[in-house]
């Protein structure tokens, strides 16, 4: 066992983004066994009982890339659309592909014009259309690959309620797309796709102690990702039902089988995603499954 961290020292400064990815961020920082406590909703100041973590903020996610490079913090969470944007030299410990509504998707930054604009692609937009959004720095790049000048107007939101009057296009991010078509604008192009990643300073992840740290932090927080939706099932059967039961059991790699002492019968262990457990359960009981139990999972370790 490792020698615990020594108050103060290497301990890690760590931002964590406050916004659409807030709740999400601490539901499975609190899986991780790294809760964020703080003393309310709005207090940008946070702790996480833990000896590896000296400080915690909670700020916007467009500042924490710049703020991780220029060292403030040692480690961060962020959106790979805001390293972009922001175009900071920081290290990527870990994709943590989850939105702010789900686990495993990712959000995309994308072009929009209005419902019955003329323009159906990218190409078909004239030389100097307006566009506003949050990301100028994006855009300007994609307009420029696109070999069009556009005239880029900084947002600081409601951007899709900028057209037609302001814009004749939108940059935006977006999960699923529904608040542009409920304000009449239809998607044309994907500029970039986006997922939140753990970020780290360059001159701390290259300290040895630093990076020993992080890649803690890192270990756990992933853990947690692999856990979300899944649970774990336990239950005996006896040996003559073994093989019809296994031919439904699903697992992440193959079950765990025990032999009950003295008995003609198996204990089984298998990890299987929630969604569908409902049907799977009374399917595992028709072909002879008994005692079944169903047990939540905080974290998978691969």
């Amino acid at each position: 066992m490792r020698a615990k961290v020594e108050e103060g020292k290497d301990m890690l400064k760590f931002v964590i983004p406050k916004g659409s990815l807030e709740s999400t961020t601490m539901e499975i920082l609190d899986d991780a066994d790294l809760t964020v406590r703080r003393s309310g909703d709005r207090e940008y100041h946070a702790r996480i009982d833990d000896p590896r973590i000296e400080q915690v903020r909670i700020l916007r996610p467009q500042e924490i890339p710049k703020y991780v490079e220029d060292g403030f913090f040692d480690l961060g969470i962020t959106g790979y659309d805001w390293i972009r944007e922001t175009g900071a030299q920081v290290v990527e410990l870990a994709d943590l592909p989850y939105t702010k509504t789900a686990v495993g998707t990712v959000v995309r930054v994308v072009l929009a014009v209005a419902g019955d604009s003329p323009y159906q692609r990218p190409e078909d937009l004239p030389d100097g259309v307006r566009v506003s959004t949050e990301y100028p720095n994006l855009v300007e790049e994609y307009f420029r690959k696109l070999g069009k000048r556009a005239a880029v107007y900084l947002s600081y939101g409601a951007t899709e309620a900028k057209v037609p009057e302001m814009a004749d296009a939108v940059v935006e991010l977006t999960e699923t797309g529904g608040t542009l078509r409920k304000h009449g604008l239809r998607i044309i192009d994907t500029v970039l796709e986006s997922t939140t990643r753990l970020i780290a300073n360059r001159e701390s992840y290259a300290d040895p102690e630093k990076r020993r740290l992080m890649e803690e932090i890192r270990l756990l927080i992933l853990g947690a990702l692999n856990a979300r939706g899944k649970v774990l099932i336990k239950f005996n059967v006896a040996e003559k039902d073994l093989e019809a039961v296994m031919e439904v059991l699903p697992s992440m790699k193959a079950p765990t089988l025990s032999r009950l002492f003295q008995k003609d019968y198996y204990a089984v262990e298998s990890v299987v995603e929630k969604k569908g457990i409902n049907l799977l359960i009374p399917e595992l009981a028709r072909r002879g499954a008994e005692d079944i139990v169903e047990m939540p999972i905080t974290k998978i370790i691969p």
